[in-house]
């Protein structure tokens, strides 16, 4: 599975890593993401999601049947 958030899509950003010489070498800034286990009371079952912290509190604030249903994840 990539690195990447299973609810919001967020995933790693490309730039390059400039020294004082001027010189660029390659950098990838990952998302932070999480894996999680949660518990939907409304289907009554454990769901394991790969997320990003962002996506967290959308969980924490919108409940993880409503967000989960919205990503497709259920």
């Amino acid at each position: 599975m990539a690195r990447q958030c299973q609810v919001t899509g967020k995933k790693g950003l490309n730039g390059h890593r400039v020294s004082h010489a001027n010189n660029k070498s390659n950098h990838v800034q990952q998302a932070n993401l999480q894996k999680k286990r949660i518990f939907v009371p409304e289907l009554n079952r454990w769901v394991s999601v790969k997320l990003s912290t962002r996506a967290i509190r959308s969980l924490d604030r919108k409940g993880p049947y409503v967000t989960l249903k919205e990503a497709g994840l259920i």
